[in-house]
């Protein structure tokens, strides 16, 4: 057993932390706020994600985990600190170091004398944990053993428990070996296989792997949008290259686009990045303008069948979170579409299953937030959906027929194969995929 600080309870330290506990190290997260430390240390989550919740409970009552917002306490003897906090997006898309400096600041505060090893879970642009420390040792005001590990995430927001355990690697950057190894017994009973090279290679993989993960996307909507303007399939397009396995099936699902708090920040950091070395990253801006793109394509759909304009037309909004299993409205296409929509005189009524209370933050002040899918599309003139949860997926197609006022559904995330679509009575417009359209299935002569 190890005795384990992490500092910063969001998506990445929470989950980091809880995992540790749970197997076997002591565990103890610190955050500067009171009323969240006291709710998490109640066993209280403040972000959705399946199965952290239980974990918490079972690791509180076992001693094993503790929330505090002293650092002083979660710093004694720590054999390892694990910074977690945000990078945020700058107005230029480089990441705010802000955040990870002060870490650095309190670490060379309320450190023993036993020193630390101090593990970077944060996404930092290269270099970032040589400059931690540099600013902890500039602050000490005595002489401590400081190492520095860079020990990136991969973790995917609504399954972030399961990949913790399930992990393709982990990744470990250090010009120490004696830390390196540490932080690899730390993680050894995951499980999971073990990638060992030097900082700046660590800081880089993964903004690489972000980005290529976006271009995937980004390319499949383009050639989502060629398919269909020709009359292809999207979804057999993509099944036929996944089948490759130079390309493989991950990431290539036809939408309208990606958000988080990964994808977007990181591929605009690391054009960024490639800018303070003198180099432009051509393909990774076209990637960013593709999935802005992408954005607009319900907007000009409801356009082009509501020919009357979307003014005091009703749209139900279907799926506000940027993807299923998550509250994280973060870069979310909703935040888009709901004022694309308003500015052109539509009313939304929408529906999340879990993210209403953090849409209300950002989405446009006249939205209606409904209390079921039913309230949301009860007389809408269109339906979008936006966010690919389970219960729009499982829905029944004849739920659009009884409750729209004309049942005109837009699938921003093709959640319905067309064969069940044409069994129902709507009009379907998905992407990259053939509309089916009641007036030509009407017209169709009988067998």
């Amino acid at each position: 057993m190890k005795k384990i600080a992490i500092v910063g309870t969001g998506y990445v330290g929470l989950v980091t932390g809880v995992a540790l506990s749970d197997i076997g190290h002591d565990v103890t997260c610190v955050d500067i706020d009171e009323t969240k430390v006291a709710k998490m240390n109640q066993g209280l989550s403040p972000i959705y994600e399946p199965g952290l919740a239980e974990l918490m409970t079972k690791n509180i009552e076992r001693g094993n985990l503790h929330f505090t917002t002293d650092h002083s306490i979660a710093f004694h003897d720590a054999d390892a600190i694990y910074i977690a906090v945000g990078t945020p997006e700058r107005a230029d898309g480089s990441a705010n170091l802000d955040f990870v400096q002060q870490v650095a600041r309190d670490i060379a505060a309320h450190v023993t004398d036993k020193g630390a090893v101090v593990v970077t879970k944060s996404t930092v642009p290269v270099g970032t944990n040589k400059l931690v420390k540099h600013w902890i040792t500039e602050a000490l005001d005595r002489d401590l053993q400081i190492d520095v590990v860079s020990n990136p995430e991969f973790l995917r927001e609504g399954s972030a428990v399961h990949d913790t355990y399930n992990g393709d690697r982990i990744v470990i950057g250090s010009e120490s070996e004696e830390a390196a190894n540490l932080i690899k017994e730390i993680n050894k009973p995951f499980g999971v296989p073990v990638f060992r090279t030097d900082i700046e290679s660590a800081e880089m993989i993964k903004y690489a792997s972000n980005a290529f993960l976006a271009a995937k996307i980004s390319f499949i909507n383009e050639i989502g949008t060629i398919c269909g303007k020709l009359g292809a399939n999207i979804e057999d397009v993509a099944q036929g290259m996944g089948m490759d396995k130079r390309i493989g099936d991950k990431f290539l699902n036809a939408g309208i686009g990606y958000g988080g708090s990964c994808f977007p920040k990181d591929t605009k950091a690391l054009v960024q990045i490639a800018g303070g070395v003198n180099h432009t990253f051509d393909l990774l801006e076209s990637v960013i303008n593709v999935n802005n793109k992408q954005q607009q394509i319900p907007v000009d759909i409801a356009q082009m069948v509501l020919r009357g304009g979307l003014q005091g037309k009703k749209v139900a909004m279907l799926g506000l979170a940027f993807k299923p299993n998550t509250d994280d409205m973060r870069e979310s296409a909703s935040i888009v579409l709901a004022q694309k929509l308003t500015d052109l005189g539509a009313n939304i009524s929408a529906f999340d299953p879990i993210a209403m209370d953090n849409a209300k933050r950002l989405l446009p002040e006249t939205v209606h937030y409904a209390a079921s899918t039913k309230e949301a599309l009860h007389d809408a003139d269109v339906a979008i959906i936006v966010t690919e949860w389970d219960e729009f997926k499982d829905l029944p197609l004849t739920v659009f027929e009884q409750e729209m006022k004309q049942p005109i559904v837009i699938d921003g995330r093709n959640c319905y194969p067309l064969s069940y679509v044409e069994t129902a009575n709507i009009d379907y417009y998905s992407i990259g995929r053939p509309s089916v359209i009641r007036a030509k299935k009407s017209n169709q002569p009988a067998n």
